[in-house]
């Protein structure tokens, strides 16, 4: 038997029994290794619930039900939600990086579902509901929690800040940090369920939204911008060390239901890794078993959020990339806006003619209105910032970026958050009414 227990977190309106042939194998039901297995159960269909409070009432219940000390080790594997709910736990207190060893997420939401803000229409109330009447929750569909779940969501934003884009490293190759393994299905659903189905999808995540890999760039056209440097990019956090495995055949409900012989040994031997060395061997082998390269489309997000010098968010603007003066159609050709701050939207590109060939005059093209002639937007550009307009138009050349190796603005089955930043001001006197007088 492992010595360390291992924790299963499920995803949204489901609860422990979708973990039940996980169970089965990690119990030595196919004669494999026997694991010490843990199984948590939250509630996610009240709407006065957000992934917060599950992530801490995870905390409780290792605690007071589990058993596991507050400085306990074990290993997690976590199916949709539950990869919000265990990196907003992680998050909370960095000493929480202490004890968590594995990382193992099927099909993990990790950058939302395309499905979330359907579910609080009338229609997923009835599918997806509280089903039970005599609970205050009845029909119920979690608003909170889809809210977290929808693309693009401030929820998302946030959180990314804090484990991929911050000052510390939360997930990498060596045991100061948790060992991630991330595996996705490549099959949608079939029946009355494919009605959901979307491209580059399980079924309910994307493949481009699964994994960890992520990169932020920062085009920052404020007068105070930090540096002289307008478009900063990070560095990638994980590019290559944290893959996603894409399993053949599989969908979001069968990657945890019918799993195949080739991802649970893969499942087995991520849990036994214990150092850089063990997981190059592993990422090396489970690329034999990853059908990525397979196939016909490569699929990656962009989520972009405008905002101005005090961070207030931009809502009313428009992003269109060109090359060689020709719009890249396929940008927007799937947008979606948070529904709560339409200045997050989510962007969802086929990259397949895109990643691997240089870019030719590669451009994005910003337009953003105030909305009133009292108000203009402003771009520092160079040394000397535009004039305030009401709706401000302008052009950025990325194509340097674009080709540099370190700074690749197109990777397949990645996300790729952008933030814009402008300056807002008053329109000056004579140019339009002001928006403020003083007189004597």
């Amino acid at each position: 038997m492992v010595s360390r227990p291992v924790v299963l977190v499920h995803g949204y309106s489901d609860s422990d029994k979708g973990f039940a042939r996980w169970r089965d194998i990690l119990r030595g039901g196919d004669g494999g290794p026997v694991y010490d297995v843990r199984v948590s159960a939250y509630e996610s269909l009240s709407n006065e619930i957000s992934i917060k409070d599950i992530a801490e009432g995870f905390d409780r219940a290792m605690r007071y039900q589990a058993g596991l000390g507050n400085d306990e080790e074990f290993d997690a594997i976590v199916h949709s939600t539950g990869m919000l709910v265990v990196r907003s736990w992680l998050t909370t207190y960095p000493k929480r990086r202490d004890r968590l060893k594995h990382l193992i997420a099927l099909a993990p939401a990790t950058w939302g579902s395309p499905l979330a803000h359907k579910g609080r229409s009338w229609l997923g109330t009835v599918f997806k509901g509280n089903k039970n009447p005599f609970s205050p929750d009845f029909m119920e569909a979690g608003n909170q929690v889809l809210n977290g779940l929808e693309l693009g969501s401030r929820f998302t934003w946030d959180l990314a800040d804090d484990d991929l884009f911050g000052r510390e490293t939360f997930y990498g190759p060596t045991k100061r940090t948790p060992y991630v393994f991330i595996f996705c299905g490549n099959t949608p659903y079939e029946g009355i369920r494919e009605l959901v189905n979307e491209p580059g999808t399980d079924g309910t995540v994307r493949m481009a939204g699964c994994s960890l890999n992520s990169r932020k760039v920062v085009v920052d056209l404020t007068e105070r911008a930090e540096g002289t440097q307008r478009v900063r990019f990070s560095e990638w956090k994980g590019v290559c060390e944290i893959p996603v495995v894409v399993i053949d055949g599989l969908n979001h409900g069968t990657i945890m239901s019918e799993p195949n012989e080739q991802m649970v040994e893969l499942v087995q031997s991520g849990l036994n890794v214990s150092s850089e060395n063990g997981l190059t061997k592993w990422i090396e082998h489970a690329k034999t078993v990853s059908v990525e390269s397979t196939l016909s489309k490569k699929w990656q997000q962009f989520i972009l959020r405008v905002v101005d010098e005090r961070g207030d968010p931009i809502t009313d603007y428009n992003v269109r990339i060109e090359e060689d003066g020709k719009e890249l159609e396929q940008f927007t050709a799937d947008v979606h806006v948070y529904a709560f701050d339409k200045s997050l939207r989510n962007f969802h590109v086929d990259v397949t003619d895109l990643v691997d060939r240089p870019m030719r005059n590669l451009r994005m093209n910003i337009v953003a209105s105030s909305g009133t002639n009292l108000i203009g937007y402003v771009a520092y550009m160079g040394g000397e910032g535009t004039a305030p307009e009401a709706t401000l138009d302008i052009s950025l050349d990325l194509t340097d970026q674009a080709n540099d190796l370190t700074t690749k603005l197109f990777y397949a089955y990645t996300t790729t958050v952008i933030e814009i930043r402008l300056d807002r001001e008053p329109m000056p006197m004579g140019a339009q009414s002001s928006i403020c007088r003083i007189v004597q």
